[in-house]
């Protein structure tokens, strides 16, 4: 039965009822919704039953007592959330620097157990571990979770600026990671290819968009950036700004041969001081503070012609950039350089690399007659979220991972005394067999997180 069907019939998704899931995730959930907060809204919408918590970062008490800082400290520990019914967060504390292990060791036990607790006051029952942050690695088997899955948006092994030392840790973190999760997903098929020997089930889930959240930009802008911009072209970056993805280089060459044009860069700022100064250095470049996802689409269509100046890296190679479907979804002009994701709709998109090439595909893009503008759109529309969350309900499907939430397996007696289950534990589908999947997990003291 295909996908289609079995949503529309008795026994589809929309009757069953998701498992509940435990998140942990890379970022907290605010404003700028990535990925996680995507398919997490997703569920949410279409299972109102489940109920998710969502792990985000963590409060760090050694470091705000080293810095003198308090303001990662004041976001609350655990709270339910307005918008959705089922959904928790969790921001759990860690008191010690995890520089030596009986620091990571007690960390590790603080943080299962603000877990556990949390688990409990959201309602939680037989869980659904899903993994995007692989420090969570040594949590896998300790929350009695049904299931692991393990989804990998970026390739953390290859980010230039990590220190050999910690990329060691994170491939161990990974590996084990893929070694233990009853199913791996990944955003791109370079990250497929690089997983794909260390997994039992990989498949690939790009990131999508929700079309309809960018119609608004089809429209002239009702306000621009600022009073000059009516009157200049604006080329315009949504996203991170950091350097190990942008290339700064390219942005300034930009600035310079355009001087008649504004380049404008808003999200989330994680420029170094001296990045920073030197694109502010360029004065038709402006920064702007990273802005909710609501008011996303008020800022795409203040832009002439959508740019992605990104840097073409293993690390840029392993990448699904959601900007690539906001940008189609808003249908307008797309300059890039030929990094995965936008090199595979070059005929969306103006692609160049280099300075001269990357600045003719902007003036290209700037030219642009607005004939390309129905084909992105529909191209944004076929990848939407709701069909990466049917893609990823499937499999849940045929993983027996939808329906009512199995109770409990009881505990053995063993001459009238309730044991201990040792010898015994759940594999990955809920039934049992002698031997742990996750026998060989480390010691607490030697767990890093």
């Amino acid at each position: 039965m295909g996908l289609r069907a079995f949503t529309r019939g008795v026994g589809g998704f929309e009757n069953s009822n998701m498992r509940d899931v435990i998140f942990i995730s890379l970022e907290n959930w605010d404003g700028v919704w990535r990925r996680n907060q995507f398919l997490c809204a997703e569920w949410l919408q279409r299972f109102p039953a489940m109920r998710l918590l969502f792990v985000g970062r963590t409060k760090d008490v050694s470091n705000a007592a080293r810095t003198a800082s308090r303001e990662g400290l004041r976001r609350p520990t655990f709270e339910k959330s307005r918008e959705f019914k089922g959904l928790s967060f969790l921001n759990p504390f860690k008191l010690l620097p995890n520089s030596f292990s009986l620091g990571r060791g007690i960390n590790l036990r603080l943080l299962e157990r603000q877990i556990r607790s949390a688990v409990k006051k959201a309602g939680l029952r037989s869980p659904l571990l899903w993994i995007n942050d692989h420090c969570g690695e040594p949590l896998v088997g300790r929350l009695n979770e049904r299931a692991v899955v393990y989804d990998i948006t970026d390739d953390w092994t290859l980010m230039p600026a990590v220190g050999e030392e910690e990329r060691e840790l994170i491939r161990k973190w990974d590996a084990r990671l893929c070694a233990k999760a009853d199913l791996v997903v990944v955003c791109s098929r370079a990250l497929e290819r690089s997983r794909r020997g260390l997994c039992r089930k990989i498949i690939t889930v790009p990131n999508g968009v929700d079309a309809a959240h960018y119609r608004s930009c089809l429209e002239p802008p009702k306000q621009a950036l600022d009073q000059d911009q009516a009157r200049v072209p604006v080329f315009g970056y949504l996203g991170t700004l950091h350097g190990d993805r942008l290339d700064l280089e390219l942005v300034e060459e930009l600035a310079r041969a355009r001087p008649e044009a504004k380049v404008v860069l808003c999200g989330p700022d994680q420029l170094t001081g001296t990045e920073r100064k030197r694109l502010r250095a360029q004065p038709n470049v402006q920064l702007l503070a990273q802005v909710h996802y609501k008011s996303v689409p008020r800022i795409i269509a203040g832009f002439d012609v959508c740019i992605l100046p990104h840097r073409c890296t293993p690390f840029t190679e392993s990448l699904n950039p959601i900007k690539l479907w906001e940008y189609l979804a808003s249908g307008k002009p797309v300059a890039a350089t030929p990094v995965a994701g936008f090199r595979e709709r070059a005929h969306l998109c103006h692609l160049g690399a280099g300075r001269d090439g990357f600045l003719a595909a902007c003036d290209e893009a700037l030219r642009e007659d607005g004939s390309r503008w129905p084909a992105r759109l529909r191209e944004a529309e076929a990848n939407s979220w709701k069909a990466r969350s049917e893609q990823l309900l499937e499999v849940f499907r045929q993983h027996g991972w939808l329906g009512r939430p199995i109770p409990k397996p009881r505990r053995a007696r063993v001459g009238g005394v309730a044991g201990s289950g040792a010898g015994t534990t759940e594999s990955k589908l809920g039934e049992t067999k002698g031997d742990s999947v996750w026998g060989g997990q480390s010691s607490l003291c030697e767990t890093i997180l």
